[in-house]
């Protein structure tokens, strides 16, 4: 166990950096939303009540929020349910906006303050596991695995959350990115839908001129990091190896940047993607500018005028036959300063198990990462979202891919910059390996190669 020294020294340092992780409608590290602040209390300073078998431990929950008011009142009523069913334990239900989330967190566990349990963003876990602040549960993962219990998560994402030998947080939620279509516009230019890279490429040309364009990215918000990060897994790509090196400058990736510096020639993606932020990609495709768009499964609840004409492209082939799909998986934490280690283990298990409701009742935009809870009706009578969950869940590959589980610096790679810088730099038509190498570089000082 990391001591507190390092805890506090960490987390005051950490506090002065500004951490960004990947954003969109439901992602990982959304846009703030609003949401009570969270308290005084925390995980250091829970408090016991009664005394014996009378004895009632109190737990604090910081939940992001990860979908509309609906989801909070969801959550607060499932809180609610498990204190009925283990009186002995009662925990506090605090709502945590996105806005300042890193600085809120950082601040409340230096002080002492800090949540028992938290959801909290795609890297989250691996932060404050790295300041010592985040309490393993490989003894939940190893009972879970000896009862079968793990069958039911979607493959990869238990994987995902090991670092440093242990499993630091449980899967909750998945963002994954997706290619919407406009399909009267491909009827119209009588365009099919693409299954490879190469006909993806016909079918932007076919779809472009006369002040339209095939493809729309909004490059601002991270948009355009999306679609390289998507472009490049799917093409068989990453940034890393198998064992954690970069190796950005590998021929698929430098396919892909490629690939996509030919569409930019060919006049095919709109030129003011590069200022464009989610609501003016939103607009493009509502208003037929553009036809195809590098988004989220709950798009189509943005634009619910054409909701019948949007359609998603099943994930297409790379230029060696590849498929793959860029994916985050959001966790639930607990913190190593809670007084009530075991406590905090029995609400993670049962909410994992018993959060339904978040999406049948609270329409979270996350996708569930347990199958059976992809299996409801909820999931299975809307043809769009049994459309992600069938054909892109299970192919979806972390930003640290070709390495299988996330890790901290992830955070800084999505964070700092240099994608959306290299993103801009293709966009507009500069020379993509120029661009790559420059990429590379500071790669690889953020894990410290150089």
């Amino acid at each position: 166990m990391k001591n507190m020294w390092k805890i506090s020294m960490g987390l005051l340092v950490a506090m002065m950096v500004l951490v960004s992780c990947s954003s969109g409608s439901g992602g990982s590290g959304n846009s703030g939303s609003s949401g009570s602040t969270p308290n005084e209390s925390g995980g250091g300073q829970s408090a016991n009540s009664g005394s014996g078998g009378g004895e009632v431990v109190e737990l604090k929950f910081w939940d992001m929020v990860w979908g509309p008011t609906e989801y909070i009142e969801t959550a607060q009523k499932l809180v609610e349910q498990f204190n009925a069913e283990h009186p002995n334990i009662k925990v506090t239900y605090q709502s945590t906006p996105w806005a300042n989330w890193y600085q809120t967190f950082t601040t409340a566990i230096a002080a002492g303050a800090g949540p028992d349990i938290s959801t909290g963003a795609g890297y989250q876990a691996f932060q404050f596991y790295d300041m010592g602040a985040i309490l393993p549960i490989d003894d939940v993962i190893e009972e879970w695995r000896a009862e079968g219990k793990l069958d039911d998560f979607y493959p990869g994402t238990i994987e995902t959350m090991q670092y440093d030998g242990h499993y630091v947080a449980m899967p909750w939620g998945i963002d994954v990115r997706v290619w919407y279509y406009r399909k009267d516009l491909f009827e119209q230019a009588g365009v099919s839908v693409p299954k490879t890279f190469e006909e993806f490429r016909e079918a932007m040309k076919k779809l472009s001129g006369n002040g339209k364009y095939g493809l729309v990215v909004h490059a601002v918000d991270n948009g355009g990091v999306h679609f390289l990060l998507s472009s490049m897994l799917n093409n068989g790509g990453g940034i890393f190896t198998e064992d954690k090196k970069v190796d950005f400058m590998n021929e698929r990736n430098i396919e892909t940047f490629r690939w996509i510096a030919d569409m930019v020639k060919d006049g095919s993606i709109d030129p003011a993607s590069t200022g464009y932020k989610s609501e003016d990609a939103t607009k493009a495709i509502g208003s037929g500018i553009a036809a195809v768009h590098l988004t989220t499964p709950s798009f189509k609840d943005e634009l619910p005028d054409i909701a019948d004409k949007l359609g998603i492209i099943p994930p297409m082939e790379g230029l060696h036959g590849d498929k793959s799909a860029l994916r985050w998986v959001n966790n639930v934490m607990i913190y190593s300063a809670t007084k009530h280690p075991e406590e905090a283990k029995t609400f993670l298990k049962w909410w994992s198990e018993n959060n339904k409701a978040l999406w049948t009742e609270g329409h979270t935009g996350q996708l569930p990462t347990r199958v059976s809870v992809a299996q409801e009706p909820y999931f299975q009578e809307d043809p769009i979202l049994k459309q992600v969950l069938d054909e892109y869940v299970p192919i979806g590959k972390p930003t640290g891919a070709h390495y299988p589980s996330a890790f901290p610096e992830l955070n800084e790679i999505e964070g700092e910059g240099v994608l959306h810088t290299l993103s801009q730099e293709v966009l507009l038509g500069k020379d993509p390996v120029e661009a790559m190498e420059k990429a590379e570089k500071r790669f690889k000082e953020i894990m410290k190669e150089q």
